[in-house]
């Protein structure tokens, strides 16, 4: 359970930088910094939660390969979420900095279904 509070902790954080931080007008932050900051803040919960589901321990993280293998064999669906919220968390928002605010409420929606289904698939709700 302690994984999937952390996991929201992250996802709250996240939304907190974009909120008070990036500088949102029109439709884009103005930020770059805090943009990527949110988004691998945000990919971080998502990895909080998935380790705590396949019972990981801290020592190292494992590779994204290594993850959509795991949940390939368990929910095809969520594997396409995830795939998803790495495209859009990690890669647009914590690498590119992508500005737009569609973009990154759209990786915190991935992000929240993601930890949303490990909640649910543990029993939490």
């Amino acid at each position: 359970m302690k994984h999937i509070e952390e996991a929201h902790r992250y996802l709250d954080n996240a939304k907190e930088i974009l909120s008070t931080k990036a500088q949102k007008e029109d439709g884009f932050y103005h930020d770059k910094k805090y943009v990527k900051m949110a988004g691998n803040t945000a990919y971080s919960g998502i990895l909080e939660a998935l380790d705590g589901y396949f019972g990981l321990k801290r020592k190292g993280r494992k590779s994204v390969e290594w993850y959509q293998e795991e949940l390939g064999k368990v929910d095809r669906k969520m594997l396409l979420n995830f795939r998803v919220a790495y495209d859009t968390l990690h890669l647009a928002m914590g690498y590119d900095g992508n500005l737009s605010v569609k973009v990154s409420n759209a990786g915190l929606e991935q992000a929240e279904t993601i930890i949303n289904w490990v909640e649910m698939k543990q029993g939490y709700y």
